[in-house]
Protein backbone atom coordinates (compact mmCIF):
# COMPACT_ATOMS: atom_id res chain seq x y z
CA UNK A 1 0.00 0.00 0.00
CA UNK A 2 1.10 3.60 -0.37
CA UNK A 3 -0.09 7.12 0.28
CA UNK A 4 -1.59 8.58 -2.89
CA UNK A 5 0.51 11.14 -4.68
CA UNK A 6 -0.47 14.71 -3.96
CA UNK A 7 -1.46 14.30 -0.32
CA UNK A 8 0.73 15.88 2.35
CA UNK A 9 0.65 16.13 6.12
CA UNK A 10 0.55 19.67 7.46
CA UNK A 11 0.25 21.10 10.95
CA UNK A 12 -2.46 23.74 11.24
CA UNK A 13 -3.32 25.39 14.56
CA UNK A 14 -1.71 22.51 16.43
CA UNK A 15 -3.64 19.85 14.48
CA UNK A 16 -2.22 17.31 12.00
CA UNK A 17 -4.17 17.71 8.76
CA UNK A 18 -3.83 15.78 5.50
CA UNK A 19 -4.20 18.16 2.58
CA UNK A 20 -4.26 17.58 -1.16
CA UNK A 21 -1.92 19.56 -3.35
CA UNK A 22 -3.62 20.40 -6.63
CA UNK A 23 -7.26 21.08 -7.42
CA UNK A 24 -8.08 17.45 -8.25
CA UNK A 25 -7.57 16.54 -4.57
CA UNK A 26 -9.74 19.23 -3.03
CA UNK A 27 -12.92 18.08 -1.32
CA UNK A 28 -14.30 20.77 0.94
CA UNK A 29 -16.85 18.34 2.40
CA UNK A 30 -14.18 16.32 4.20
CA UNK A 31 -11.18 17.42 6.23
CA UNK A 32 -8.81 14.66 7.31
CA UNK A 33 -7.29 15.14 10.74
CA UNK A 34 -4.72 12.72 12.16
CA UNK A 35 -3.93 12.19 15.81
CA UNK A 36 -0.28 12.24 16.90
CA UNK A 37 0.17 8.48 16.42
CA UNK A 38 -1.33 8.46 12.93
CA UNK A 39 0.82 11.48 12.01
CA UNK A 40 3.90 9.64 13.32
CA UNK A 41 3.06 6.68 11.07
CA UNK A 42 2.34 8.95 8.09
CA UNK A 43 5.82 10.45 8.41
CA UNK A 44 7.39 6.97 8.63
CA UNK A 45 5.70 5.64 5.46
CA UNK A 46 5.31 8.77 3.32
CA UNK A 47 6.81 8.36 -0.15
CA UNK A 48 7.22 4.59 -0.06
CA UNK A 49 5.32 1.32 -0.29
CA UNK A 50 4.37 -0.09 3.11
CA UNK A 51 2.35 -2.80 4.81
CA UNK A 52 0.27 -2.83 7.95
CA UNK A 53 2.89 -5.15 9.43
CA UNK A 54 5.60 -2.53 8.89
CA UNK A 55 3.42 0.12 10.47
CA UNK A 56 2.79 -2.19 13.42
CA UNK A 57 6.54 -2.65 13.87
CA UNK A 58 6.98 1.14 14.00
CA UNK A 59 4.32 1.28 16.73
CA UNK A 60 6.02 -1.47 18.73
CA UNK A 61 9.38 0.30 18.50
CA UNK A 62 8.06 3.78 19.31
CA UNK A 63 5.38 3.05 21.92
CA UNK A 64 6.55 -0.31 23.31
CA UNK A 65 3.17 -2.00 22.85
CA UNK A 66 2.67 -5.64 21.96
CA UNK A 67 2.60 -6.68 18.31
CA UNK A 68 -0.97 -8.00 18.43
CA UNK A 69 -2.39 -4.62 19.48
CA UNK A 70 -0.07 -2.74 17.12
CA UNK A 71 -1.17 -4.87 14.16
CA UNK A 72 -4.84 -4.40 15.01
CA UNK A 73 -4.37 -0.63 15.15
CA UNK A 74 -2.22 -0.52 12.00
CA UNK A 75 -4.79 -2.53 10.02
CA UNK A 76 -7.57 -0.20 11.17
CA UNK A 77 -5.55 2.87 10.22
CA UNK A 78 -4.69 1.46 6.79
CA UNK A 79 -8.37 0.78 6.15
CA UNK A 80 -9.33 4.27 7.32
CA UNK A 81 -6.79 5.81 4.94
CA UNK A 82 -8.09 3.73 2.03
CA UNK A 83 -11.70 4.62 2.90
CA UNK A 84 -10.75 8.31 3.03
CA UNK A 85 -9.14 8.03 -0.40
CA UNK A 86 -5.64 9.05 0.70
CA UNK A 87 -3.95 5.66 0.36
CA UNK A 88 -4.15 2.73 -2.03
Amino acid sequence: MKIKKGFVLREMCGENIVAGEGLEHINFNKLISLNATAAFLWKKVEGKEFTAEEMAQYLVEEYEIDMELALKDANALCQAWVDAGIAE
